[in-house]
């Protein structure tokens, strides 16, 4: 993408009332005004919360929101040109469940207070493969208990990916703190009983693994008290 297209994006992102871009000082300083709020203030209902962390174009956070309208959603991730046509949509289509946040995954205590969040998605992210990129997979246990903070009691987690090395790695370590998987499966579009949410609507890049056959993995578990 181009820096005048990525720069057109940013300042329509700005006139967005669904996107958020708070600078890096304001949520390290807990100076963010919905951490803890995201229902009283903005989406004005007692709704459950969900998230969508790394949500890319934005597309699976608006699809989710269209399908569950007594839910609200909210798709975060660091480059807002990305989720800029997750955004626009969600406003030119006129929903108001759906909201987008620019911020880092490892700041989201920040930006959600302690048993705020129902449940929580993690779609397609990077696996990190390299040994001494394992601190940077999105389900490792430093990341569970980040995501514990801001879950209740029975939230729970949802990991949809293309990589079997993810999908493997974070069964293992699931399995192995004792965590609990309330379901796996290793290729949601051929098994039977997969979850309707899962396989009802696909992010970009899902639609190109699918068309040369890469099978989908899916685990959705609760993170141990």
């Amino acid at each position: 993408m181009g820096s005048k297209n990525k720069l057109k994006r940013f300042k329509e992102n700005e006139t967005f009332n669904n996107v958020f871009q708070p600078t890096r000082e304001e949520v390290v300083g807990d100076l963010f005004p919905l951490r803890g709020k995201w229902n009283s203030d903005f989406f004005k209902n007692d709704n459950p919360l969900v998230l969508e962390l790394g949500c890319g174009k934005g597309e699976y956070s608006v699809g989710l929101a269209e399908r569950y309208p007594n839910k609200n959603f909210v798709g975060i991730d660091i480059k807002g040109a990305r989720f800029w046509r997750g955004a626009k949509t969600a406003v030119e289509t006129g929903l108001h469940n759906v909201a987008f946040i620019r911020t880092q995954i490892e700041l989201i205590n920040h930006i959600f207070a302690e048993n705020e969040v129902d449940e929580i998605w993690i779609t397609f992210p990077d696996p990190q493969i390299k040994y001494k990129r394992t601190k940077h997979r999105m389900t490792n246990s430093e990341f569970l208990q980040l995501y514990k903070k801001i879950l209740k009691k029975e939230g729970v987690v949802n990991l949809k990916t293309d990589s079997e090395f993810m999908h493997g790695y974070t069964l293992g370590l699931l399995h192995g703190e004792g965590h609990e998987v309330l379901y796996a499966n290793h290729n949601v579009y051929v098994s039977e009983g997969s979850p309707e949410e899962v396989t009802a609507f696909q992010t970009f890049y899902e639609k190109q693994y699918l068309e040369i056959n890469k099978a989908i993995t899916y685990i959705r578990f609760k993170i141990k008290e």
